[in-house]
């Protein structure tokens, strides 16, 4: 039986779209669904600031009647006007363990992106860096943490048959809250640093959000601008993330350092609530939207989502000072694990602060790239 990959669009096809992933982790113990209308609102044009600049467009992969796979082909200008790289990227990607099925939902995606003018397909990115990155290749046999992507190891062969080549790896350091504060090294160094230029700790001030997310935007698009992938986060998508956060946010892991009374850099970390959220199956009201406060000490780890520090302020050690902080707030919280994801591997002066910590890695993901020409060429 031949293989049929179909455009699709509106609320009934996002919907099977979306709960295909259902069928391919059904058993699968480390799986989190997604909350399913947090999902369908980034997959909706016009309900999600991504639209703002950007386009995507789902397929899903039939045989005979049987939905086999998904796949999204993603169009952002924004990513191409900040890289100078004619570059558009496939997500959203689900599939049984099929080559063929694959083949085809990549040849899709392929062609959409030859048709927008596109030289070079990469991914996964749902839809870009700064949302669900990467294909996990080591870390099988733990949940994901808020907001990290989770997919069966057999994704990786099926990339790479199809002739994706490894564009960069991504990795995610685990630290132990009581072992970073025991440290009198990591404590007389960070304390070294903080004296030597002044350095003081803030935590976000709720009453006025509007100020404190506008420093978070300049920070983080001024902190990361030159590194690779990068794509700045625009106000919409800035204000978009606070809203979705703010209710499980915690003030003792957002913080801001400031030298002389200037913010030079901010970390932001968040309770790990998918240890609550794998519980919903992707619905988040009636009910369960309540677990999210009743349910909190089922929760061991914080996710440092960020990290940014002014490039005039880098290389000083203030990003230890940030971690160490936020590590004391997650034990204020009774938080007893910190997960600082994604890193580019290659990031020496973000994988020496948390290595300096004492960080182990302990989860990779890879993003992949291919030249693309058409399919019949």
């Amino acid at each position: 039986m031949g293989i049929e990959v179909r455009k699709i669009e509106g609320k009934k096809a996002t919907n099977e779209f979306i709960k295909f992933a259902w069928e391919i982790y059904k058993g699968n113990e480390y799986w989190v669904p997604p909350i399913i209308r947090e999902l369908k609102k980034l997959l909706t044009p016009g309900k999600h600031p991504f639209y703002d600049y950007g386009t995507l467009q789902m397929f899903l992969a039939y045989k005979g009647d049987k939905i086999v796979g998904r796949i999204a082909a993603v169009n952002n200008p924004l990513f191409v006007k900040t890289q100078n790289r004619k570059v558009g990227f496939c997500g959203f990607y689900e599939s049984f363990d099929d080559q063929e099925v694959a083949n085809a939902l990549l040849d899709t995606a392929k062609k959409w992106l030859l048709e927008k003018g596109y030289e070079f397909m990469q991914g996964p990115a749902s839809p870009s860096s700064n949302y669900e990155f990467g294909l996990l290749v080591d870390g099988f046999d733990d949940s994901p943490r808020l907001l990290m992507s989770y997919n069966p190891p057999y994704y990786q062969k099926l990339f790479e048959n199809y002739g994706f080549v490894l564009e960069t790896e991504l990795v995610a350091y685990e630290l132990e809250t009581e072992r970073v504060l025991s440290d009198e090294r990591i404590k007389r160094g960070t304390a070294l640093v903080s004296k030597r230029y002044n350095i003081t700790l803030k935590e976000i001030d709720k009453s006025k959000m509007k100020q404190e997310i506008e420093k978070v935007r300049h920070i983080y698009n001024s902190a990361w601008e030159n590194n690779w992938g990068f794509v700045p986060l625009t106000d919409g998508e800035l204000e978009a993330m606070a809203d979705e956060l703010k209710p499980i946010a915690a003030t003792e892991l957002i913080l801001f350092a400031e030298i002389e009374g200037k913010t030079v850099g901010f970390g932001l970390a968040i309770p790990d609530y998918n240890a609550i959220f794998k519980s919903f199956n992707g619905k988040l009201f009636p009910f369960n939207f309540l677990k999210i406060f009743t349910q909190k000490k089922k929760i061991k780890y914080a996710r440092v989502i960020t990290l940014g520090i002014l490039p005039e302020y880098q290389k000083k050690g203030i990003d230890a000072v940030l971690y160490r902080g936020l590590v004391e707030g997650a034990k204020k919280i009774g938080i007893k694990h910190g997960d600082g994801s994604w890193i580019l591997k290659n990031n020496e002066m973000m994988t020496r602060g948390l290595k300096g910590i004492g960080g182990k890695e302990y989860k990779q993901w890879n993003v992949y790239e291919m030249p693309i020409k058409p399919v019949n060429s």
